[in-house]
């Protein structure tokens, strides 16, 4: 075994130990397993904001679409994921801060009504099985490729760490281990760029790359993928804003304020990390010009160019982040299920008891992963998924939580209409939008989801009351587990 195979042995002892000593701080109360209590101070919640950012999804699939598609096709990865945290910092963090959510669905229940929480929650759970499988998909990928195993072996090792400290630890697992995790990620993405700066030099890298690999043509040509990139960025920046771990973090911290800043921390963090790796799939071409460029390149630089040192460092960083961000997922998806499913469907009235509504949220944890691990199998492709799985509520859940915050005559029939509209139109464009206009079927469903939201609302606002007052108000803990009300 070489010595990247040991550090990763090594990483994945110490992140499995802190993720199971995360599990005697929830103490047996859904809100600390769910958002740890809400107590996470700025640090952590920036670090951990940057861990759902640079993942095992945007660094493998960052490097791969770069040498396949040219550097915007990997670029826009970075720049859509900062993008949203600087807009969840500048529009959301405070206002939801504040509300005293546990979940994201939670909004559309107090704001809306059951029905609009439960449309939400099914495209959210959709969503994020697709992200967790790119995560877990990537850090396969990486697990085998150290120790020469089988695609499936790596991913059945990956799935089983995750899955058994998110059960035990929640939320607090993934602050535990991301205070490793992604300080590794960040490190590794920035030895490796300046090391090949400093070994091969710019002139070498641009002399051997075709030029609409690098120019603006990617983001200004449609032949050369502007389309793609364009619909990639606004899918991220945008569709991202209803991503179920980033709101958690937000939830979680401390104060508003501290949900705000560290989403700005977050957003420059994932720039400097994320940037990088775009530049490690342009050096890939100039290195290894007879090789095909496959999901695979990211590691093959890390075995074969870097010092170990760095390869070790990358391995484990791009590792960690995606356990980081499968491990937010399932712990959110779990509770989306068993809080805005299956608890807002019992008989109007029946309450479950706070140890109960943990028991539940723990075992959603288990079903949630094995459809994210058959995905994973079935369609191993990372960077594309991650893209995909915020398509999905960017059709449809996007304008009504946009205008539930901003606009007082926003109402129940306006969301249902707008989610189910942008939502089937999207699953229409996908099977009917020819290749050549790939990335409008991204565009134009959130367009008419507005169109059909804001005439909806204003024609019924008479016979239906919006709940505008709801955003300003902040339940006690009793209440938003009671989740009647709240």
């Amino acid at each position: 075994m070489n010595g990247i195979g040991v550090s990763i042995i090594i990483f994945l002892t110490v992140s499995f130990g802190l993720g199971i000593y995360a599990a005697f701080q929830v103490k047996g109360k859904t809100k600390s397993y769910i958002v740890c209590a809400k107590t996470l101070p700025l640090w952590l919640v920036a670090l951990m904001l940057t861990a759902q950012s640079v993942d095992a999804n945007a660094g493998i699939g960052n490097v791969f679409l770069v040498g396949t598609g040219g550097f915007w096709a990997g670029a826009v990865i970075p720049i859509g994921l900062a993008l949203c945290l600087f807009m969840v910092g500048i529009f959301f963090a405070k206002p939801l801060n504040r509300m005293n959510l546990l979940t994201l669905p939670d909004f559309y229940f107090r704001r809306y009504d059951r029905t609009t929480n439960i449309m939400a929650s099914i495209a959210m759970l959709v969503s994020f099985v697709i992200l967790v499988a790119g995560n877990i998909a990537g850090a396969g990928f990486l697990m085998s490729y150290a120790f020469g195993w089988e695609y499936v072996t790596g991913l059945i090792v990956i799935t089983s760490i995750i899955i058994l400290y998110s059960f035990g630890g929640g939320l607090y697992s993934c602050a535990y281990t991301d205070l490793v995790q992604i300080s590794l990620a960040i490190i590794g993405s920035l030895l490796a760029f300046i090391w090949l700066q400093a070994h091969f030099g710019s002139a070498f890298l641009w002399a051997n790359v075709p030029t609409n690999f690098y120019d603006l043509s990617g983001l200004t040509k449609a032949g050369d993928g502007a389309l793609i990139n364009w619909a990639a960025i606004a899918a991220l920046g945008f569709g991202d804003i209803i991503a179920l771990d980033f709101m958690e973090r937000v939830f979680a911290a401390k104060t508003p304020e501290t949900a705000r800043r560290g989403c700005f921390i977050g957003g420059t963090f994932t720039i400097i990390a994320g940037v990088p790796l775009s530049f490690l799939g342009l050096w890939y071409l100039s290195i290894f010009p007879d090789f095909a460029v496959e999901r695979t390149a990211l590691p093959h630089l890390a075995t074969e160019i870097f010092p170990i040192v760095i390869g070790a460092f990358m391995f484990c960083g791009i590792i960690g982040a995606g356990m980081s961000t499968a491990n937010g997922g399932i712990v959110a998806t779990g509770t989306v299920f068993s809080r805005n499913i299956i608890q807002k469907c019992l008989p109007h009235g029946r309450i479950l008891k706070d140890s109960t509504q943990l028991l539940l949220a723990r075992t959603m944890t288990f079903p949630m992963m094995l459809g994210a691990f058959v995905l994973a199998y079935f369609k191993p492709d990372p960077g594309m998924l991650l893209i995909l799985a915020f398509d999905v509520v960017f059709a449809g859940c996007l304008v009504p939580l946009v205008a539930g915050l901003y606009w007082k005559g926003s109402n129940t029939v306006g969301a249902i209409a707008c989610i189910a509209v942008g939502s089937i139109l999207r699953l229409v464009l996908y099977y009917t939008i020819p290749e050549p206009l790939a990335g409008i079927d991204t565009l134009i469903p959130p367009v008419v989801g507005a169109a059909v939201f804001f005439p909806v609302c204003y024609f019924t606002n008479k016979k239906v009351k919006p709940k505008h007052h709801v955003i300003t108000e902040t339940p006690s803990d009793e209440e938003v587990l009671e989740g009647l009300k709240y």
